[in-house]
């Protein structure tokens, strides 16, 4: 990523978090600092002395809530994974055709990426930095959710070789969304939507 181009991103993109799976008050604040900064300047880059700043607290603070960088990170990532899974549940609740179950499926994952652009991208970048002990709830929740899409591709409606494969295919188009998604694109969200939607039913054998 140059510097250009990440400048160029933060300029449009907004510091969100999902409500109802983020803390409130000054633990909120604190993630949503920390988001901002990773995103600026990745997890390397940003000391937690940065992050208390950006939040309006002292380090001592901080370290009350989280007492390490890398818990914030583990916290924000398990903030992620949380809200796109809850949104892709109730995406195919109450849906019995496996082809409405994977347009909603896509079309949800989209819009998770989009609505939350640097936290996706954020989530997806900087996983690797997490021990394998605080990286191993938001996998299990990655895992869930793959298999909510393996499920769907297993119906015999569906045309493809290695469904495991064909999944992560469709899920990895997705995330890479929000590294160029945001105000001033070329689409809307609904639009971007519908064409990864057609992929995904191309890419699984379906042709409208």
């Amino acid at each position: 990523m140059s510097e250009q181009w990440n400048k160029g991103r933060l300029a449009t993109a907004a510091v969100v978090l999902p409500e109802g799976t983020t803390p409130t008050g000054t633990q909120g604040r604190v993630l949503h600092a920390a988001l901002g900064l990773f995103a600026e300047r990745g997890f390397h880059g940003t000391s937690i002395r940065e992050i208390g700043a950006a939040a309006g607290i002292n380090s001592a603070t901080l370290y009350g809530y989280y007492s390490s960088k890398e818990l914030v990170l583990a916290e924000l990532v398990l903030v992620g994974h949380r809200e796109l899974h809850r949104r892709l549940l109730d995406a195919v609740d109450g849906l019995t055709d496996p082809v409405e179950k994977l347009t909603a499926l896509v079309r949800t994952h989209v819009f998770a990426h989009t609505d939350f652009s640097l936290l996706a991208v954020v989530t997806n970048s900087e996983l690797h930095v997490l021990s394998a002990e605080l990286a191993a709830p938001a996998l299990a929740l990655r895992a869930a959710s793959e298999q909510l899409l393996l499920d769907v591709l297993a119906d015999g409606v569906f045309d493809v070789p290695d469904a495991r494969l064909a999944a992560r295919a469709i899920g990895g188009m997705g995330q890479r969304v929000g590294n160029w998604f945001g105000p001033g694109q070329d689409h809307t969200r609904e639009q971007v939507a519908d064409a990864f939607v057609l992929f995904a039913l191309r890419l699984a054998g379906v042709r409208a």
